[in-house]
């Protein structure tokens, strides 16, 4: 620890404001490095009570971002208080990602409001695990809570949507641990040791050696990252441990704070489900004012226009609307709730989505795929003008409403775990180098992880199963939650099911061949089809129902596109491997090849399910 945060040693003057440096005490005993700044007036701190916006992260309370968003919100008449968590950076004790962020975060919030300078109102705000720590510390009710601004995080539950998906492991969650590894205290502290080991590690090596043996990973010089990731993966039923604070917050949905608060998140981020998810059933059990704010970007992105290669136009960005910058909008929330300001906060559209499309399907200046799209107010999610829809697979990888008609039909393929279908974009975060967020063409190149040459369309795979419109007859909208629901069958005891939904551009003089912009997609580990709790493993060659939920949407397809469907059995590195044997493949270093089958007849309709309008372009 450094020495200068050994209880409150300093007062400062920053940008205007003060910084005070506090270790807060936590009820284990434990102190957590937190700064606090105050504003000021004659060169002296204001000691009015003020209303007070914390922030806890793991990623550096004295960082730029921080000290710029501290800045901001003190200098707007708040003590901004911003707080490094348990085991991170000047923090004390060892860092469990997620599970002491409930506890922690409930005695900051109490601790800040019996201060002199707080009038007993705390709000909190931040993106991210910024996120995570505020709807962890919710879920304990504090009872100085008064608002809450969550940034791309918060997790619904963590092992349906965030640190697994559809029973397997999203492996950004291996990327974050070792990037966050090379920031911690041991590597911190031990530059010439444990850091310079982790430096030596190449995380692409890496990747094709799972499963990693605890104590031979390249964690392994940083134990308590390699533990967590070691548990989040290992662990693959849900049981108690998904259960709890701070990584399943609909499990605490009773007890979650009633205070005004802001769902925001983004349709290429890997928490728009969780986001949605929590945005529904909150404005439903809460009588505080909840609202959803929904944009096109990646995770965090929210001042740019783009997402991987597709870009959605100048007014696509929080800063371009009519509400005024992000800051601005956040200080408005904060403003009405907090203080009491007559900004009609409480009077605007609890719901507000970017819906994708409808540009010009040219190549922008800056070589991007011009998807554009526009932000429209809703009063539900969904809204009330789209209609659940459901298109049917049929032979021939046709995808229409129509029933197919046949008696019996099935398309097979097969699944190799050798030789998975790589992931070309999607919803991720802190997947770099390994995987790239956002939009792009579903084509293999040198540029993402796994593709090999010939690089070739994804849909010229043998494993990959694809299904899609004729040329639609007019501009169509999809928005709300997307699933797909198959008849199949395997060889193998367990498998997985993956389904990606596309929107297929037309050819063009920029795009000869088309463009397939990836929209959303999901998976299943078939084990779980019944339950997430007891798996299931099943027969070979029977016959099983199954859903797979990809994550939600909203997209305009263009009259001439067609909406397309691609089934397969895997995602990497987006997703862990199944290895076809019931066992996880966490565990178990055994593959083996499965035949997987997809029934779509008249008896097995398999069908994707979207909730879709006409719409103007």
């Amino acid at each position: 620890m450094s020495p200068r945060v050994r209880g409150r040693v300093n007062r400062r003057k920053s940008n205007n404001h003060f910084i005070e440096i506090h270790m807060v005490p936590t009820r284990d005993g434990l102190n957590l490095a937190t700064d606090i700044h105050r504003p000021q007036v004659d060169g002296k701190p204001i000691e009015d009570p003020l209303p007070v916006l914390l922030q806890r992260t793991p990623y550096g309370r004295s960082s730029p971002a921080r000290q710029e968003e501290a800045a901001f919100f003190t200098n707007n008449g708040y003590v901004t208080v911003v707080q490094d968590c348990r085991g991170r950076y000047d923090s004390e004790g060892g860092f469990t990602k997620y599970i002491d962020e409930g506890k922690d975060g409930y005695d900051t919030v109490e601790w800040l409001a019996q201060q002199p300078w707080c009038n007993g109102e705390v709000g909190t705000f931040g993106l991210s695990y910024a996120a995570h720590t505020q709807a962890a510390l919710a879920s304990l009710d504090p009872p100085h809570l008064s608002a809450m601004w969550l940034e791309c995080g918060g997790f619904a539950s963590a092992y349906h949507s965030g640190c697994r998906n559809g029973g397997a492991f999203e492996l950004r969650q291996v990327t974050w641990a070792f990037r966050e590894a090379l920031e911690s205290p041991e590597a911190r502290s031990n530059p010439d040791t444990t850091k310079a080991a982790l430096n030596k590690q190449d995380m692409r090596e890496w990747f094709s050696r799972f499963p990693w043996k605890p104590g031979h990973s390249p964690l392994s010089w940083t134990p308590d990252y390699e533990a967590y990731l070691m548990e989040i993966w290992g662990n693959d039923t849900f049981d108690e441990y998904w259960q709890q604070v701070g990584l399943c917050a609909m499990a605490h949905y009773g007890p979650f704070a009633d205070v005004p608060q802001v769902h925001q998140c983004s349709w290429y981020d890997p928490y728009a489900a969780g986001t949605i998810q929590n945005y529904t059933a909150l404005s439903q059990l809460k009588a505080s004012n909840v609202s959803l704010i929904m944009g096109p970007w990646t995770h965090g992105a929210n001042s740019v226009t783009f997402a991987g290669n597709a870009d959605f136009g100048r007014n696509s960005t929080l800063e371009s609307t009519k509400e005024g910058s992000f800051n601005e909008q956040r200080l408005a929330f904060f403003d009405h709730w907090l203080k009491g300001a007559d900004n009609n906060w409480a009077d605007r559209s609890p719901v507000k989505l970017f819906m994708m499309g409808g540009g010009s399907g040219r190549r922008n200046p800056e070589g991007r795929l011009d998807h554009g799209g526009k932000w429209v107010e809703e009063q539900s999610w969904p809204p009330a003008r789209v209609k659940e829809t459901a298109m049917y697979l049929h032979r021939g990888g046709k995808l229409s409403i129509a029933m197919p008609q046949i008696e019996e039909h099935a398309s097979m393929f097969r699944f190799d775990p050798e030789n998975p279908v790589p992931t070309i974009g999607g919803n991720i975060s802190s997947g770099l180098p390994i995987m790239e967020p956002g939009g792009f063409d579903q084509r293999e190149s040198e540029d993402f992880f796994g593709c090999q040459e010939p690089y070739l369309p994804l849909a010229s795979r043998p494993d990959v199963l694809v299904f899609q419109t004729d040329p639609l007859p007019e501009n169509l909208e999809v928005t709300g939650p997307v699933t797909v629901n198959l008849w199949i069958s395997s060889s193998a005891v367990d498998t997985d099911f993956t389904a990606k939904l596309i929107d297929v551009y037309p050819p063009c003089r920029d795009y000869p061949e088309g463009y397939a912009l990836n929209l959303t997609d999901g998976v299943l580990r078939t084990k779980f089809r019944n339950s997430w709790s007891e798996p299931e493993l099943m027969e070979p060659g029977e016959i099983y129902p199954i859903t797979i939920e990809l994550y939600p949407t909203s997209n305009l397809f263009a009259q001439g596109h067609r909406i397309r469907l691609d089934v397969s059995s895997s995602n990497f590195p987006r997703l862990d491997v199944n290895g076809n044997t019931g066992d996880n493949p966490a565990l178990s270093p055994i593959r083996h090849v499965a035949t997987n089958t997809v029934y779509h007849d008249y008896g097995r309709p398999s069908h994707l399910t979207l909730w879709m309008a006409a719409a103007d372009c």
